[in-house]
């Protein structure tokens, strides 16, 4: 495996992940600096799985084939020889950045390789848990005609495997590198954690119901699409967005059930600990918001009105947050505040 300098790591820590989602870049330059390079490269193999997973232009098989043998490579089982043919292969149709990131595949596996054990033990674990929620997606949606969960359960698991086993690896990961956590029941910050993850990815599911039904996915089961006489395919016509309004009721309570976790999470981080603050409060306050726009939006089913707040709202947003992050008053006043307008929006 190549050796990986300073600069390679710069830019694949810098550029190329900020070119593949600013959000999280952003949360990560903010982070202590030394939860910057392990949570940064775990981020940058999920997302080099998940472009394999997602790409365009190779079957669901191949993908699949490809996906499986990238996961071995990070569970350091795959031959240093076959990383760069693997890179090579996934690289293929692809373009950007995302044909970067997936080109830079064994500079990513050498900076995994060079990780203290511990460090390198919880990344592959929580990468490899992610890959089996792609997995899933894979194997479980056919790739003609709308497929769907049947039950809550389904998706509870499913947000477990992409999102909640974040929270668990974040958490595992900031009671290892910084001091003044060692108060905290590791259990029960762990299991908070993985309700903030469940959070966040059950907000994303929602908004992006739309999407996913035009790639023959729907996560939102049968069984509660059947209370309001509706089925996958009737959600493909925007027509029924308020017919099918129950269902995304359904879906935002059980989110905001996961952000009361998400907000005891945040005031559990002591305040000597501001960076950590606000690394966690800004996917708070940016997944409520986006819930909250999502509440409001009458036409949810249409794919040309996506619920999302604006640029300018997570620029204020960080500014604030900058203040009040301090203060568990005012941290907790404005995720009400929030709260509230998902609610009303839900029930109006």
């Amino acid at each position: 495996m190549p050796v990986v300098t300073p600069d390679e790591e710069a830019r694949l820590l810098g550029p190329v992940l900020k070119g593949t989602s600013r959000a999280f870049y952003l949360t990560l330059r903010v982070l202590p600096g030394n939860l910057r390079k392990p949570l940064g490269l775990a981020y940058l193999l999920a997302r080099t799985a998940d472009t394999i997973a997602d790409s365009k232009t190779a079957a669901a098989d191949n993908r699949l084939a490809m996906l499986l043998e990238f996961r071995g490579m990070v569970e350091g089982k795959g031959g240093a020889d076959k990383v760069e043919p693997l890179a090579r292969t996934a690289e293929e149709g692809l373009g950007g950045i995302e044909r970067e990131l997936v080109g830079a595949m064994p500079t990513t596996i050498s900076m995994l390789d060079e990780q203290d054990e511990m460090d390198r033990f919880r990344v592959r674990q929580v990468v490899v848990t992610l890959t089996q929620g792609m997995e899933l997606d894979l194997t479980y949606f056919r790739e003609e005609g709308v497929t769907g969960f049947q039950t809550p359960e389904q998706l509870d698991e499913y947000t477990y495997l992409v999102a909640g086993c974040v929270g668990r690896f974040w958490t595992e990961m900031c009671m290892a590198h910084l001091s003044g956590l060692g108060g905290w029941d590791s259990e029960e910050m762990s299991e908070k954690g993985v309700r903030f993850g469940k959070a966040l990815q059950l907000t994303n599911i929602l908004r992006d119901v739309p999407k996913d039904l035009r790639l023959g996915r729907c996560y939102l089961p049968s069984e509660v699409l059947e209370r309001v006489g509706l089925s996958a395919d009737d959600l493909l016509d925007s027509k029924n967005s308020e017919a099918a309004r129950t269902a995304l009721t359904w879906g935002i309570s059980r989110a905001l059930d996961h952000y009361k976790a998400a907000a005891e999470y945040l005031q559990a981080i002591p305040k000597r600990h501001y960076r950590l603050r606000l690394a966690t409060a800004w996917p708070l306050l940016m997944g409520l918001g986006t819930l909250a726009e999502l509440a409001k939006n009458k036409e949810w089913l249409d794919p040309s009105r996506r619920s999302k707040v604006s640029r300018g709202w997570v620029y204020r947003m960080m500014v604030v947050s900058g203040v009040k992050v301090m203060s568990h008053r005012a941290m907790n006043s404005w995720i009400s505040g929030l709260r509230g307008e998902v609610e009303g929006g839900a029930l109006s």
